[in-house]
């Protein structure tokens, strides 16, 4: 006898768990819940949403009348918990044998303290009629903490390292903002410096004639035929640049007002054109390689063209 009733006692203790835990044993209907994703971190007028599947054989029928109010607040020993029922949805999904409810519930906290307090979504009973009496089903209650406001008093990090807490993150979007920024001004700068120090002619103004002219010059030999060659291709960059034929700096620059900063190179060229070509003792007043001198006059009134003064 004393074994029954311990076995008993026992039996009763695991139903009362369970039912407690929010384990639904009745074989008419089951239920499952879908919590809101976090347990912590609710302040005062922050919303929780719960959804309740009921799932209930037929000929049974959830009554309407049984669901939660909203604005209701169940009170605990006497004192509201805080949180009311703000909005409550049913869908109803009929099946072959069963009938299946998804109630959508809308939870807002109205309370705060100083400190973080536990609190719950309470436990819910609806009912359902069908063959004979009505009967019950209890909807499992689900915890979560309610934050204050504002910290109480002062903090120490070390000793608030709580496991509910979420990692400390700092908000990264000025900075990405300006590394963003950075590299536009980078980019533009690489582009700029491209467009002094190119060569190809993808960008605007850059496949002038002087540009190809250099990209020839400096392929050319350092050699007396070589020079020769860079002579005759630079006259022809001139020429077309003119429109005619140029025989001295001074009309080029008259007509072509861009080049005047290399106007004095301009008659050195023409001297140099005149010792190449005619006297090679005429004073052309080059020092040094003359083809590597071509090749930066060249340069220079690439730039010229581009604008680039």
């Amino acid at each position: 006898m004393m074994r029954l009733l311990l076995i008993a006692i026992s039996l009763f203790w695991l139903t009362s768990a369970h039912a407690e835990d929010g384990i639904v044993t009745d074989p008419r209907v089951s239920v499952r819940t879908i919590e809101p994703t976090r347990d912590v971190g609710y302040t005062v007028g922050d919303i929780l949403e719960r959804t309740i599947i009921l799932e209930a054989k037929k000929p049974y029928v959830l009554l309407d009348t049984s669901l939660p109010i909203a604005g209701n607040d169940k009170k605990r020993r006497g004192k509201g918990s805080g949180v009311e029922v703000r909005d409550i949805k049913v869908d109803t999904t009929s099946g072959i044998d069963k009938t299946v409810y998804t109630l959508h519930l809308s939870y807002q906290v109205f309370t705060n303290n100083i400190v973080a307090k536990p609190s719950i979504l309470p436990a819910e009973f609806v009912k359902f009629g069908g063959e004979g009496k009505n009967f019950e089903i209890r909807i499992p209650s689900w915890s979560f903490r309610i934050s204050p406001l504002a910290v109480y008093g002062s903090v120490v990090v070390e000793r608030d390292m709580s496991g509910f807490r979420g990692p400390l993150t700092l908000d990264s979007t000025l900075h990405y903002q300006l590394l963003w920024g950075a590299l536009g001004l980078l980019a533009i700068a690489l582009l700029g410096l491209l467009y002094v120090m190119g060569t190809s002619s993808w960008l605007p103004r850059m496949g002038g004639p002087f540009a190809r002219a250099y990209r020839d010059l400096k392929k050319l030999p350092a050699t007396p035929e070589g020079l020769a060659q860079a002579v005759t291709r630079l006259h022809q960059a001139l020429n077309i640049t003119a429109g005619n034929s140029v025989f001295d700096g001074a009309s080029f620059v008259a007509r072509k007002q861009g080049f005047a900063p290399v106007g004095q190179e301009l008659d050195q060229f023409f001297g140099l054109s005149r010792t190449v070509f005619f006297e090679p003792t005429a004073p052309h007043g080059i020092k040094g390689d003359a083809m590597e001198w071509l090749r930066k006059f060249c340069r220079r009134c690439r730039d010229c063209e581009r604008g680039l003064k």
